[in-house]
């Protein structure tokens, strides 16, 4: 649907306009202050936004066109950067979105920051973002931006997913999923937590919602044994995305054991992320509903 050479081409196209409307922009400042309409410490606070992409790439190299190529918008892997960092990518991005003229699927999707804690979000919270403003969802550890330029994501038909957990602690990575895939592409979530094998009842009480018509997908979390991902497997038409958590002690190697448990599952159409990739499962997700809305 988007040939490689029309992806390039819109790169060197945006790029274009947003270097000369840069450069049109240092100049009518620097024309101001040199007819002192505008005083040399006003003139620098209008710099940033016309010098952030150089500024960037000391430390980024953004993929803005990768929703085009992979039906899956880059996001931020805050774990291991600083708040400022992540600041800067993210009032990148939303930039980018504003200006993102040619493709109305770029501007609609949100900017996730993944693995975001407290102390890194009061941060960002104090920062001042020119593009967006943004939200955080704790659970998840996840920070949204909207760029200012763009208008709510509808909730697509029948992108529906149910995301399950094995217990309470499978919640955090759980959250993760869900709200990537409801802040990212509208997709309708559907919740069943604490709903492990240790009492069947509970997830045969949930068939009705595993079963809905619309549901395109199924992701389960879970720790300890990672046994649930069979059992849903075996209940279902559709897709199961098997996330192990971290959750467990002992034998348990931080979610190795249940990892194996879902990778020799005997259900068929259980497929297997890495452990706690929740993110991950959530774009697998998309890609598989996506084309029944």
């Amino acid at each position: 649907m988007f040939p490689l050479q029309s992806i390039i081409g819109l790169g060197v196209r945006a790029n274009s306009r947003t270097a000369v409307r840069c450069q049109s922009n240092l100049i009518d400042i620097l024309e101001q202050v040199s007819k002192g309409q505008l005083e040399p410490q006003e003139a620098a606070k209008l710099f940033p936004e016309a010098s952030q992409d150089e500024t960037l790439k000391k430390f980024a190299n953004l993929d803005h066109h990768r929703s085009l190529r992979v039906g899956f918008p880059e996001a931020i892997f805050a774990q291991g950067k600083t708040a400022q960092q992540v600041a800067r990518i993210l009032d990148d991005m939303a930039f980018q979105q504003n200006e993102a003229v040619d493709t109305t699927t770029v501007a609609k999707t949100a900017i996730l920051a993944t693995r975001v804690d407290q102390e890194m979000y009061e941060t960002l919270s104090e920062y001042n973002f020119r593009h967006g403003v943004i939200d955080y969802y704790k659970d998840a550890r996840i920070v949204s931006m909207k760029a200012s330029g763009t208008t709510e994501l509808p909730v697509l038909p029948k992108t529906r997913v149910v995301v399950v957990t094995a217990g309470t602690t499978d919640i955090p990575v759980a959250e993760e999923a869900a709200v990537t895939l409801e802040a990212t592409h509208g997709c309708h979530v559907d919740r069943v937590n604490d709903a492990g094998v240790a009492g069947l009842h509970r997830i045969l009480r949930a068939l009705p919602t595993l079963t809905h018509p619309d549901v395109g997908c199924v992701i389960v979390c879970a720790g300890m044994d990672g046994a649930l991902p069979s059992v849903v497997g075996g209940l279902v038409s559709v897709p199961v995305i098997a996330v192990p958590t971290s959750i467990g002690y002992g034998a348990s190697f931080g979610g190795i054991s249940a990892m194996l448990t879902m990778m020799n599952s005997c259900s068929p159409g259980v497929g297997v992320v890495n452990i706690d990739n929740g993110f991950g499962a959530a774009a697998m997700a998309y890609k598989f509903v996506r084309r029944l809305g």
